[in-house]
């Protein structure tokens, strides 16, 4: 699982509220290896708040209209992003609402 950064935007309003922590938090209960970072302004203004998935030689996601409800959905994304050799799905459905505040699909 090495290799994997979600990036936060504290700029939105579930970043200012402790967004990246949570999931910091969340992902380290969980067992997972992730580094959970944060940056100003992710450009995603029409869909706050904003959190990227990227690892070297995956798709990387870029997900939106996001809350600290979506943390639990964000970590099982997370399991299944690093399973997934390339990083992509053959079935989205077990990502939840998630596939309906994906923003973008950046091929690695």
């Amino acid at each position: 699982m090495s290799g994997v950064t979600a990036t936060v935007c504290r700029s939105c309003p579930a970043g200012q509220a402790g967004l990246a922590c949570d999931l910091r938090i969340a992902v380290a209960e969980a067992g997972l290896a992730c580094v959970v970072r944060e940056t100003d302004c992710m450009s995603g203004c029409t869909h706050p708040s904003t959190v990227a998935f990227r690892a070297t030689g995956k798709t990387t996601y870029l997900f939106g209209e996001l809350t600290v409800e979506d943390i639990p959905e964000l970590v099982a994304f997370l399991e299944l992003y690093t399973e997934a050799p390339d990083g992509n799905f053959a079935d989205a459905r077990p990502l939840g609402s998630l596939r309906e505040k994906a923003i973008a699909r950046i091929p690695g």
